[in-house]
């Protein structure tokens, strides 16, 4: 792994994330890879106890806590589960079902973080950082200044938000639940923390490190199967086809990748491609799943070998 960090350090194109103006300030040198087993081993190279905020990846998660409130067949009703080849930030539904296409895209998220239970907007908030609490297995909190940037410049996911309560797939509480996805994302990991929330995903939904029942197992499928084929948004089928694992990027530089019964790996560098992904984490991921076989269909590869 050492290797890999070497190869693309000096790797600097792409570019910060700077339509949310908290997000441009970040240093573009930060870099690092962290792996997670499922046995709670630990690797881990770089800047790995940088604190960023976790951005797209919280869907991810919030989607896992909406299933355990409501079940799949209501969530699926509010929310579909289809690859788009739009832009993560389009303001666009089905036209059949008027559904957002998945909890992955700005558009689904928002209306899955509307579904969290909870009286108020300071019970749903907790709920949310406690699970993410058990995901990391420490405690969590809210970068506030990004916070409050976001929700300043958030005027497409308001408009999202408005168009999905026109058909019925949000609730009236516009303000508390877009307040609430602004304030998901900008929960502060590092580097390891997204290792270990990967891991818990590749063992059951069981934190390797606290031994902590993250999310409920039966759950844990929908939410890899979603991460498959919706985590990198409209890259999705290209990383399918190069990396093979389920995952799920965020617009500060972070992703998470799953090896479902092995290992969760993280990679942070907050440079992006055109789609929003972090540039050195997809290269990292590529040569790390054709280096070690880790593609699912290589899995099964091997499986099936006599």
């Amino acid at each position: 792994m050492n290797d890999l960090y070497s190869k693309y350090k000096s790797l600097r194109t792409g570019a910060v994330a700077d339509y949310i103006p908290e997000l441009a300030k970040v240093n573009p040198d930060l870099f690092s890879i962290c792996i997670v087993t499922v046995n709670g081993d630990v690797v881990q190279v770089g800047d790995f106890e940088h604190l960023f905020t976790i951005q797209s990846i919280s869907k991810v998660f919030v989607h896992g806590l909406a299933l355990e409130d409501h079940g799949r067949d209501y969530v699926l009703k509010r929310v579909g589960v289809e690859p788009t080849g739009d832009a993560f930030n389009s303001i666009i539904l089905d036209e059949q079902s008027k559904r957002p296409y998945n909890p992955m895209v700005n558009a689904g998220a928002i209306a899955t973080t509307g579904l969290i239970k909870g009286k108020g907007a300071t019970e749903r908030l907790n709920r949310l950082l406690e699970m993410f609490q058990r995901y990391v297995g420490k405690d969590v909190f809210v970068d506030i200044s990004v916070f409050t940037s976001e929700r300043s410049t958030g005027h497409r996911n308001r408009a999202m938000a408005y168009l999905m309560l026109n058909f019925g797939m949000i609730d009236g509480q516009i303000d508390e639940s877009l307040d609430l996805y602004f304030q998901q994302c900008a929960v502060m990991v590092n580097c390891r923390d997204l290792a270990v929330m990967a891991a818990a995903l590749a063992n059951k939904g069981v934190n390797p490190l606290t031994k902590e029942q993250a999310v409920d197992s039966q759950y844990v499928k929908d939410i890899l199967s979603v991460m498959y084929t919706c985590g990198m948004y409209n890259f999705a089928g290209e990383w399918a086809y190069k990396v093979g694992l389920p995952a799920k990027s965020g617009v500060s530089g972070g992703i998470i990748a799953v090896v479902p019964g092995q290992m969760g790996i993280a990679v942070f560098s907050p440079l992006l491609d055109a789609r929003g992904n972090s540039i050195r984490g997809v290269k990292v991921c590529e040569e790390l799943s054709q280096q070690f076989g880790l593609h699912l269909f290589d899995c099964l590869r091997l499986m099936c070998t006599p």
